[in-house]
């Protein structure tokens, strides 16, 4: 087989298009190079004007409860709770054995948060025939917030049982001494 003057051979092929890449390949990086030592655009000398920054509240800028339980469960704070009322209302605390008949019996839930705060109260049986003892337990409570932080529970609901005397003291279960049987 031999190849015609006309014909182009197969090395003269590949040879012309590798100087074809090649300059295609050179005009390429020189392309690059300029475009790389191109000068950038002057930094401007002020800053753009930028929103202004607003900080994140912090989530408890509250200072640490001065009164702290170190109760684990609702048992445990219920201890706590009412050595608390009592200290509140010593002038209220009805002194030795409830006598056999009492005015009121409440119980009574308390809800409280991680800082000792009254969240809710909840009758579980509130003395119906004397709505004065309801509102004035309730008051009670209230008024002796902040209760100790229950910091190990994160908040808690508690249970107490109100003794309440026709003098207007009272006793509570946690801590009562006793009834008189006559």
């Amino acid at each position: 087989m031999s190849t015609s003057p006309t014909t182009p051979s197969f090395s003269a092929d590949w040879a012309a298009t590798l100087r074809r890449t090649a300059g295609l390949l050179g005009v390429c990086t020189a392309l690059l190079l300029v475009a790389c030592a191109a000068p950038k655009p002057p930094a401007p000398d002020v800053l753009p004007d930028l929103p202004p920054v607003i900080e994140a509240p912090i989530a408890d800028t509250l200072p640490p409860p001065t009164l702290v339980s170190e109760a684990i469960t609702p048992r445990e704070y219920r201890q706590d709770g009412a050595r608390h009322l009592y200290g509140k209302n010593a002038h209220r605390i009805f002194k030795g054995k409830m006598p056999p008949l009492m005015h009121a019996v409440g119980v009574l839930q308390v809800e409280l948060d991680n800082r000792g705060l009254v969240r809710r109260l909840n009758w579980m049986r509130a003395p119906s025939h004397a709505p004065d003892v309801v509102q004035e337990i309730e008051r009670t409570v209230h008024e002796a917030a902040p209760f100790p932080a229950p910091v190990r529970l994160g908040g808690v609901t508690y249970t107490e049982v109100w003794l309440w005397d026709k003098s207007g003291n009272f006793q509570l279960d946690t801590l009562t001494e006793g009834q008189r049987s006559k």
